[in-house]
């Protein structure tokens, strides 16, 4: 991995074991013996990485950190130092730098810090790109990935998103084929209009028409007023029908007509309605393999899959998951109230060896989950849910054979659930409101298993 890395250090025997360790592992490198030439060769040199010593003469580590980071906020910098402390290690965040490193420090470690440092960088700055080549057209500021298989869906959400073309999204349950039909109105030319969205597979049979058609004032019992349906107030703009594998056969038919004719007649109406709207459908199942077996109109399947759009799962685009798992710690860090920066590396190989069957709903909910459970500011193997990463070292100490498989299990069972209350507890500080909220549990339940647990 190929890098430019500025060394800023007062002590010209650092400067040159580090140039030496750093070049024969081919980076290219340059050194400054203070702040002040870190800042004078800044411009012409444009590292990717700095390692800055903390304790020099003139302008300090942190002082140059801040500096930089002004006039370029995405070089990463690295602290080395000698007066390793927790106050230092805030400040030095506080001011931009990526990690800290005490001296004397271990080559190999250092190359790993950097190693990653610099992998995290060049992912942001794909990242960067990505939405830059974008930017002109549309931005999908909600779909994060860089895979090619996510460059594909990007690359057809731009050559549909203009057109009126019907689009049908295939893709497992929590993959995001909701944003991804967002993606596609809002980046329309229909932006500006109505996106409504069906669940075709919540609506009961009996009231598939009222629903999606509307009902006249008087049509049945409880039609006291006139009521447009939802295709009727999606006028002008899109219809995203998902789930449209769950409907009903007679009721693809009603369906079908009104995509056909592009008009939806009331129940108890008259006269049928001009409707000008875009249809996006969804689906979790195989629509040929459902039409094959009766279970879908091959009319209805052809009229919709004018432009299909696959959805990967997120066991099929496994280089994302540190992307969205940096998203999402960033997305809840505020609303928990928590300090978590990040993930451990064995906690990350255990996320990427997940086969993640929920995709990246599933994930969402194991980062916000392991968010709370973390006991330090990086989430960790034991922090994870047991799913992914299986259960934690501690066990029941008697043995299975002792007490039985159902009493062991119960017991591990109880021990885990008494360290999670007892670690949610200490993170809040012994708000038991909040912790109770965040377990979602009531607190009569939370106090009784303290209780039990002798954690009162």
């Amino acid at each position: 991995m190929a890098g430019r890395i500025l060394i800023v250090d007062d002590e010209k025997r650092i400067r040159t074991i580090l140039g030496q360790v750093l070049g024969d592992e081919g980076f290219t490198v340059q050194t400054a013996s203070s702040g002040e030439e870190a800042l004078a060769v800044l411009d012409e040199f444009l590292p990717d990485l700095v390692l800055m010593d903390q304790k020099m003469p003139g302008i300090n580590g942190i002082e140059a950190t801040a500096k930089i980071k002004e006039r370029y906020p995405d070089i990463t910098i690295i602290i080395l130092t000698a007066h390793a402390s927790v106050e230092l290690a805030v400040e030095a965040i506080k001011q931009g730098a990526y990690d800290y490193l005490s001296k004397p420090f271990d080559n190999e470690e250092l190359l790993i810090i950097i190693r990653r440092a610099l992998e995290r960088s060049r992912l942001a700055e794909k990242v960067r790109e990505l939405k830059k080549q974008l930017q002109d057209k549309y931005s999908f500021k909600n779909i994060i990935g860089v895979s090619s298989a996510m460059q594909r869906v990007f690359d057809q959400i731009g050559r549909v998103c203009d057109t009126n073309a019907t689009v049908l999204i295939q893709g497992e349950s929590g993959t995001g084929k909701e944003l991804v039909a967002k993606a596609i109105h809002f980046n329309s030319q229909r932006q500006g209009n109505p996106f409504v969205a069906i669940n075709c597979g919540a609506i009961p049979h009996n009231l598939f028409e009222s629903e999606l058609f509307g009902y006249e004032k008087g049509a049945f019992t409880d039609a006291k007023s006139t009521t447009p349906g939802k295709i009727e107030q999606a006028d002008s703009g899109s219809v995203f029908l998902d789930e449209i594998g769950e409907l009903a056969l007679d009721s693809q038919v009603k369906l079908l007509r009104v995509l056909d004719e592009r008009r939806v007649t009331r129940i108890g109406g008259r006269n049928s309605i001009p409707v000008n709207v875009r249809y996006i459908a969804a689906t979790n199942r195989d629509l040929q393999e459902a039409v094959n077996a009766g279970k879908f109109r091959l009319d209805l399947f052809y009229r919709l899959n004018v432009f299909t759009i696959r959805v990967p799962s997120l066991r099929d685009r496994r280089d994302d998951i540190p992307l969205l798992v940096e998203h999402f710690i960033g997305k809840y860090v505020g609303q928990l109230g928590l300090g978590i920066r990040g993930v451990t590396r064995g906690a990350m190989d255990c996320l990427k060896c997940y086969d993640w069957p929920g995709n990246v709903r599933e994930l969402e909910n194991a980062i916000q989950s392991a968010m709370i459970q973390a006991q330090g500011e990086f989430i960790d193997r034991n922090s994870l849910p047991i799913r992914i990463c299986g259960y934690p070292e501690s066990a029941p100490e008697a043995d299975p054979e002792d007490i039985g498989m159902e009493n062991y299990l119960k017991a591990m069972a109880e021990k885990i659930e008494k360290d999670i209350i007892r670690r949610t507890l200490e993170k809040f500080g012994g708000n038991r409101s909040r912790t109770a909220e965040i377990l979602k549990i009531s607190r009569k339940t939370l106090f009784n298993k303290m209780r039990g647990y002798g954690l009162e």
